[in-house]
């Protein structure tokens, strides 16, 4: 009955955005992020569901069928935990109140948008990871079609590359050697990019293992931003590279990497490669890190044969064995305060352990219509027309996962609004006190998930893999062991439901509809302009931006949902006094916020999705610190993003003179070259070559370049940053430029005719660009321009890429850079880096979906 009440009626665009701006009190990016993202529709795309108290009633009806199966065949109540044995049953109804208005429980992404949908065919599962690829051609392409399968199901997907044999090692074909593993990741990139999704795009993780001989190809595959677009990148670190970067020691890369015997060996500095890794990741964000051994050891599964972890998901919180897949679930932690913002507030653990008790449970039985969605996608299946050997890899690809889902029973219990909740609480995010309350938190909520799995198994059964021996050799369960004794007797003697149980995943859309901060992270802003699109005839506009496309825009101030809660209780309006001051995203004190995601990570059994943000004048050296740091404290890995560290192609600065009309062009005019002008020295690889420019600079201003290959080139100190380039004459009269530096001990070295030693195509190239930058053009689109020449050859292709980099670093503090521009609403400013993930302040669009 409840299922035809929700489908009765169709609704129309303008009645749903009516009703949802009611249900979100004018909020109208939540409201359009629902309607785009979640809102059923049926085959036409007419809305079926017109709030989301109809999404929540949808899914509450499908958990509770879940319970009702279970109900009555409990195969006994014997050890269950005090508040298992008096709990009471869980009903359409009491679901459906844990879900009202986001308050309590929050199913995620493909839950929300699928469980319950007649008018789809697609997996609950937000995470995957697929088998690490086998070294062939025809395994390279047996993932490729993998891929593409589980995108058009809305799964987002990591594979791990380390099998791949490196380059130049021999094949039995035609080719004789192989191009190595980075060479075949465009390919993946591609498929994740043509594959559409239904209201998300296509989302993939390659990873890499440290010791395969291509890493530092693959580390430095995503500077040029144009590549792999259709992929996040990460490199599996190991505590063994770790502990030789620290030590300065050398490190063996191996290929194939587990092997006792490997085929190929290079013995390198572990520090020279953490260096490059580290620029890199300073550079463009990517790869990201993730410390695979913490990975492995502080885990309830991969200790199992069979279940070892081997890649990611697309945003690192969830690492699993190649065949297997998870579901999310939210616990919005700022509905346990009481009296926020006010003397008075307090945090309810008694009702945070009852919910979260709740929520593992959900959790289970979303894992039963999980496998009820992968039967419905194998009946499709077996009535497509296809051929059975044309659609074999998709049989296969579900049949693994509906096999691995069964017998681990994998979950993946988060939260979201941790920042609010200590606003809420009076806690400044960064400190001490904020810090030994999310303990606390984090405790109640790790044993309401046990105590709930541990139950489960006494009434619905233990995971089919479960045992006491093996789990012994979990650093987790040691833990448990030392710390909650009594959880562990009780789940050594009667097993636990699922394999693996909590983490804390991206809740970006989600956090919107819940009008919260996301997941683990502090605000990233407290305020920000949000635009919309205006009819450029209407009076009543007011218009603050046109686009390149004529689109007008107005502007209107947004401010972070709860910080607006504060003032209503408060009566302030100056956020300086509010408890978010100071605490941000750019503000907080990086060291603290790695003591906290250690903390949270102490009690999940998953991993964390997190970034820190930094200015964008941040040294290379302290995100080398950040990391450093990280895997000290046991966390298993992190993101650390430096503003405007992924510009891409830049455009104008942010101040918004006006300028005037010109009837004609005006002429330019250029300072006079003094005989010596002060430079910096850039060095960056592209590909496989090392380069090396010296940018001539006057005012700071780059005003002459020179770039080429390091091996054509000065041997210059690796230490060395700048110098000087004077300009000079032969004994011929013939013009040259020589280069100057001093040395460490304070003696000036003079390199003499520098023009000679670069290639003399680049040097050509070189001075058309020098003289675009003296006659004034501004560095964004002499940057734009150098990016859209058309060159044939790769070697000038290479050395445009090289000289577009080069100059990104003297453009001015501040100005916008087009990877901040929305693609999905336009708003150039729209973008902003959190959780792992680039996400959309206005319109709620996310590149991790």
């Amino acid at each position: 009955m409840a299922e035809q009440l929700i489908f009765s009626k169709i609704f129309t665009y303008k009645e749903v955005l009516e009703s949802s701006l009611a249900y979100f009190n004018g909020d109208e990016l939540a409201a359009t992020t629902w309607i785009n993202k979640y809102a059923m529709k049926n085959k036409k795309g007419e809305f079926l569901e017109a709030t989301p108290h109809d999404m929540h009633q949808r899914m509450a009806v499908e958990f509770a069928r879940i319970e009702k199966k279970y109900f009555g065949k409990e195969k006994s109540t014997e050890g269950l935990s005090a508040y298992g044995k008096k709990r009471e049953f869980l009903s359409e109804e009491a679901i459906l109140e844990m879900f009202k208005d986001f308050k309590y429980i929050i199913p995620q992404g493909s839950v929300m948008s699928s469980l319950g949908n007649n008018n789809t065919i697609a997996s609950l599962s937000n995470c995957v990871v697929v088998p690490p690829v086998y070294d062939s051609y025809g395994g390279i392409f047996y993932t490729d079609q993998q891929l593409a399968q589980l995108f058009k199901r809305r799964c987002g997907v990591g594979v791990d590359l380390s099998n791949l044999r490196p380059n130049g090692a021999s094949v039995s074909n035609a080719a004789g050697s192989t191009t190595g593993a980075v060479s075949f990741m465009n390919r993946f990139s591609n498929t994740t990019r043509e594959v559409a999704q239904n209201g998300r795009r296509g989302a993939l993780m390659l990873t890499m293992d440290i010791a395969h001989p291509d890493i530092e190809d693959f580390v430095t595959v995503k500077q040029d931003l144009s590549k792999i677009t259709g992929a996040n990148i990460s490199l599996r670190l190991s505590d063994e590279f770790m502990i030789a970067v620290v030590n300065d020691d050398d490190f063996t890369l191996r290929w194939p990497i587990d092997s006792k015997t490997p085929q190929y060996t290079k013995t390198i500095k572990a520090k020279e490669l953490w260096n490059t890794i580290i620029k890199s990741a300073h550079n463009t964000a990517e790869p990201g890190l993730i410390f695979w051994d913490r990975q492995h050891f502080y885990s309830t599964s991969s200790i199992y044969p069979g279940f070892k972890n081997s890649s990611t998901n697309p945003c690192s919180e969830i690492a699993m064995q190649g065949g297997d897949s998870c579901r999310l679930i939210a616990i919005n932690l700022y509905s346990f305060v009481e009296n926020p913002f006010t003397e008075k507030a307090k945090f309810n653990f008694k009702k945070l352990y009852k919910i979260a008790y709740e929520s593992q449970r959900l959790m289970d039985d979303l894992v039963d219509l999980e496998l009820e969605a992968v039967d419905k996608i194998f009946n499709k299946i077996m009535h497509d027309k296809e051929p059975l050997n044309i659609k074999q890899v998709e049989i296969d690809t579900w049949k693994l996962l509906y096999k691995t889902g069964k017998q681990g029973r994998r979950t993946g219990l988060g939260f979201t609004a941790l920042a609010d909740t200590m606003a809420a609480l009076g806690e400044k995010f960064d400190t001490n006190e904020a810090i030994a309350v999310v303990d606390e938190i984090m405790k109640t909520k790790f044993k309401a998930e046990f105590d709930c799995s541990i139950d489960m198994a006494i009434t619905r059964g233990k995971f089919e893999a479960f045992n006491p021996e093996i789990e012994n050799f979990s650093e987790f369960v040691q833990m448990i062991e030392k710390e909650f004794p009594s959880i562990y007797k009780r789940m050594m003697k009667y097993g636990r439901r699922n394999i693996s149980i909590s983490t804390v995943a991206p809740t970006g859309s989600l956090s919107m509809l819940a009008q919260t901060s996301s997941g683990i992270e502090p605000v990233f802003l407290l305020s920000y302009k949000r635009r919309r699109k205006v009819n450029q005839d209407d009076d009543n506009a007011k218009i603050a931006y046109v686009d390149d496309l004529g689109d007008a825009y107005e502007e209107f101030e947004v401010y972070h949902p709860k910080l607006k809660k504060w003032m209503e209780v408060t009566g302030k309006t100056d956020y300086k006094e509010s408890p978010y001051n100071g605490a941000t995203a750019p503000e907080i004190d990086w060291v603290k916020r790695i003591e906290m995601q250690a903390l949270v990570q102490k009690y999940t059994t998953h991993s964390i999705s997190s970034t820190i943000n930094l200015a964008s004048d941040v040294s290379v050296e302290t995100v080398g610190d950040i990391y450093i740091e990280s895997w000290k404290k046991g966390l298993k890995g992190i993101t650390v993003y430096r503003d405007g560290s992924r510009s891409g192609i830049l455009v104008a600065n942010d101040d918004k003179k006006e300028s005037k009309k010109e009837d004609c062009y005006a002429d330019t005019k250029f300072p006079k070259r003094p005989k010596k002008i002060e430079a910096k020295v850039v060095r960056f690889q592209n590909d496989y070559d090392k380069w090396v420019a010296v940018v001539g600079l006057i005012n700071n201003r780059p005003y002459e370049v020179f770039t080429g290959k390091m091996e054509d080139a000065f041997i210059l100190p690796t230490w060395l940053e700048k110098g000087w380039v004077i300009k000079n004459r032969d004994e011929n009269g013939i013009s040259r430029y020589d280069f100057q530096f001093l040395d460490k001990q304070g003696y000036k070295v003079t390199l003499e005719g520098l023009s000679r030693t670069f290639d003399k195509e680049y040097w050509n190239y070189a001075k058309l660009i020098s003289g675009v930058l003296r006659h004034g053009m501004p560095i964004p689109y002499v940057v734009d321009l150098i990016n859209n020449l058309n060159m044939y050859d790769e070697n000038i292709n290479t050395w445009k890429n090289g000289i577009a980099r080069t100059l990104k670093q003297f453009v001015t503090d501040g100005t916008q850079a087009v990877d901040k521009k929305c693609p999905e609403c336009g708003d150039p400013e729209g973008l902003i880096y959190e959780e792992g993930c680039l996400k959309c302040k206005n319109c709620g669009h996310s590149k991790c979906g």
